[in-house]
């Protein structure tokens, strides 16, 4: 079965290098992985909706979606319009994401990449200011760090092909919210701390008036109207992406770029030259399961697929049966995947990206019996030489680029049976803190990699120009042997993504965990030689599990760093025999529910 599904695995990659775009302003003809297996006739849970996603009211919003009539895409609007005005530290309209949905009718799996793109004027060495490369802190704060926004666009290529409400429907929940006014929550008001205050997003005159008024950081329990942002979504509901990507909306997005001591490049050409790129899913096999996310420039179709064919044929040839010796066996799965995402992974439409050959069963085999030894930090593999006698791996400068944690990931299903999985982003908190138009600009061109050369050689994950940096987020949607979604996933987290994503995976398909269970459990960040291992949380105090893990790798001989309070939000759903069965991480805000028709 590994083999045949594999072969599709191949072709499929190899297209979505070529994949067709769409621009802004116009709707794409939806390509698609058709799922190997098609579903039953009658879905056993028709009638039934579920939604996670970190904020109540934006699952509210989703599910009210679903109630007039909308599907599981209609929600995901609806939704992370609200998060765009509740959670604005995390993600909005002035960031972007990639959206996996599953059409049962049709039996495809559909990606939309709606990732940020530099200007059509950067280059390799676009960090680079006066002779110098710009460290993190002032990369984030400075105009360069803002790309092209991409949510509003992904928003409309989605509604064209999966959307079944009005499209001005999908954001009369947050234009109400944003009008009346919203309940600031405990996670807004304990992100907006000093550092914000003094920074840019305090000192502009507008933003620092919104969340800092009468120079006092909004508290928990402030009830908060935001109408420029109502402004801007009634202006996208009547006119389409055209009236973000041009236009006022559009000058003023490039104003805030220009403004402020490091500028930025963004142009109006570059706002209204934005594509939405729409691919086929990324799917690959873990026993008698189909595991779907994003192809590059994300890394979850790479990554999810390897981690977990990595795990299968480390756990078959180790015998893992205990947790202890399964947990040894995710981590180094874990380690191995990332090794490789970091060294290959970067926009595709770019650089060459061996997606085929990483996830090779030949490939896989090789770098699961090569192992390493525990507490050394795995290199990346090199699937050139061992597939067809061509290495490839210094073709590449080695990267380990650090991503920020500024991220939210919603999972929908509808009462039809079908399924998205949406992560969205702004890349930090609060993004660049640039502020127009009731919302923060993403600072997402800092996830490309700087210097744009390590070892003598280019890296992958360079800035050029109109490309787009490598991403962490890893939507996924999961099918059984019946071919029906049965898991649908994700997270925030930064390059963490990866990692948590993996986790609930392997808990809900091998460990045999529910969905809240998968997202309640410590996660484990296995990149480079260190493990990371969650032993303790700023709210809940110790957690035992956590302990108890980190002991069982420190005896296995890994490096182990006992953290406390990592950063996931993951929101899953689980398909059983007769409901959904929702997770919502107890490390945020979130809720999962469902509703009956």
């Amino acid at each position: 079965m590994r083999l045949a599904l594999y072969a599709a695995v191949a072709i499929l990659a190899l297209s979505s290098c070529a994949s067709p775009q769409t621009s802004a302003q116009t709707a794409p003809k939806a390509i698609a992985h058709t799922n190997p297996v098609k579903p039953p006739a009658n879905w056993r849970l028709k009638g039934r909706a579920m939604v996670s996603a970190a904020d109540k009211r934006a699952v509210e919003a989703a599910l009210d979606a679903m109630k007039q009539g909308g599907s599981a895409v209609d929600a995901a609007i609806a939704a992370h319009a609200v998060l765009g005005l509740v959670e604005p530290q995390s993600s909005g309209l002035g960031g972007g994401g990639y959206m996996v949905v599953y059409d049962r009718k049709s039996n495809t799996t559909t990606v939309f990449d709606g990732r940020e793109t530099a200007p059509a004027t950067a280059t390799a060495d676009y960090f680079t200011v006066n002779g110098q490369n710009l460290g993190f802190g002032a990369a984030i704060q400075s105009g360069k760090s803002v790309g092209v926004p991409g949510a509003v666009a992904l928003y409309k290529a989605a509604h064209e092909k999966f959307g079944k409400l009005p499209w001005g429907k999908d954001f009369e929940a947050a234009i109400k919210l944003a009008d009346e006014g919203f309940i600031v929550s405990p996670r807004l008001a304990n992100s907006l701390g000093a550092r914000f205050q003094n920074g840019t997003l305090g000192k502009n005159p507008e933003s620092g008036a919104y969340f800092f008024p009468n120079g006092k950081a909004l508290a928990v329990g402030d009830k908060r109207t935001n109408p420029h942002y109502a402004a801007t979504l009634r202006s996208v509901a009547k006119d389409g992406p055209a009236a973000f990507y041009s236009g006022p909306l559009a000058q003023n997005i490039v104003n805030a770029v220009h403004s402020g001591d490091i500028q930025g490049d963004l142009s109006l050409k570059d706002l209204a030259d934005y594509k939405v790129l729409v691919k086929p899913a990324l799917c690959g096999p873990y026993k008698d399961y189909t595991i779907c996310s994003a192809p590059p420039s994300s890394s979850g179709g790479v990554a999810m697929n390897q981690i977990l064919s990595l795990y299968e044929d480390i756990t078959a040839k180790s015998g893992a049966t205990t947790e202890e010796a399964k947990l040894r066996d995710f981590v180094i799965a874990n380690q191995l995947g990332y090794a490789d995402r970091d060294h290959y992974v970067a926009d595709a439409d770019a650089v060459t990206v061996p997606v085929a050959d990483l996830l090779n069963p030949a490939y896989i085999k090789s770098r699961a019996e090569a192992g390493f030894k525990p507490g050394d930090a795995p290199l990346p593999g090199d699937p050139g030489a061992v597939l067809h006698n061509k290495p490839i791996v210094d073709m590449w400068g080695r990267d380990t680029n650090a991503a920020q944690p500024g991220t939210s990931h919603m999972s929908f299903v509808d009462y039809e049976g079908n399924a998205v999985s949406f992560t969205a982003t702004v890349e930090s908190a609060f993004g660049s803190s640039r502020w127009t138009n009731g919302f923060v600009l993403n600072n997402q061109l800092t996830d490309f990699t700087r210097p744009p050369t390590l070892n003598g050689k280019p890296v992958a994950n360079a800035p050029g120009p109109g490309k787009r940096p490598r991403s962490s987020m890893s939507p996924t949607i999961v099918f059984d042997k019946n071919g029906d979604v049965f898991m649908v996933t994700g997270s925030p987290g930064g390059n963490s993504i990866v990692g948590y994503v993996a986790k609930t995976l392997v808990a809900v398909l091998d460990w045999n965990k529910t969905a809240q269970e998968a997202s309640s459990l410590p996660n484990v960040v296995a990149r480079g030689a260190t493990v990371r291992v969650e032993t303790s949380d700023s709210t809940a105090g110790p957690n035992a599990t956590g302990k108890a893990w980190a002991k069982i790798l420190t005896d296995a001989g890994f490096k182990v760093q006992e953290v406390s309070g990592e950063v996931s939000g993951l929101n899953l759903i689980v398909a059983r025999k007769d409901k959904w069965e929702g997770g919502a991480d107890p490390r945020r805000e979130g809720v999962a529910m469902e509703v009956v028709k």
